[in-house]
């Protein structure tokens, strides 16, 4: 029958095995393709024994014949209408910032990457600042 079949040709079939990895569907007597698991359904199939068992009838579709190999792709998703997705909420517009904080975003953009030894010395100077200041009042 892969004489007979055509990519993008839809055709009935009987599931005939399960794996992980998907379902393999005989199409005639002697001709048998694969369902891979992302062509199941439109949705995410985590489990392929939730959707199929061995013995149900599906309908699919030809997505590609390996003339060498004789390996057969179908899709049961191709066969089914996509579900309709829910319209985008659409965001609120953020609010603006103030002009002062769009200079300082473009200071630290420019200062580039301080290291470690660069932000310990300033840590060190205004440790020094606050204490000389501490010392100043303690003496008032």
């Amino acid at each position: 029958m892969v004489a007979n079949l055509e990519v993008g040709s839809i055709v009935e079939g009987k599931v005939t095995g399960v794996k992980a990895f998907g379902a393999f569907v005989a199409l005639d007597e002697n001709t048998q393709g694969l369902v891979h698991i992302s062509e199941v359904a439109h949705g995410f199939v985590k489990d392929i024994n939730e959707v199929l068992s061995v013995g149900d009838e599906v309908k699919v579709k030809v997505l590609s014949i390996d003339e060498n190999t004789k390996k057969i792709s179908l899709s049961i998703r191709a066969t089914q209408p996509a579900p309709e997705r829910p319209e985008k909420k659409e965001r609120p517009a953020r609010p603006a910032r103030p002009q002062g904080a769009r200079k300082q975003e473009k200071q630290n953009t420019t200062q580039g990457f301080n290291t470690l030894e660069d932000k310990l010395k300033d840590w060190l100077k205004q440790s020094n600042e606050i204490q000389a200041d501490l010392n100043k009042r303690s003496k008032r």
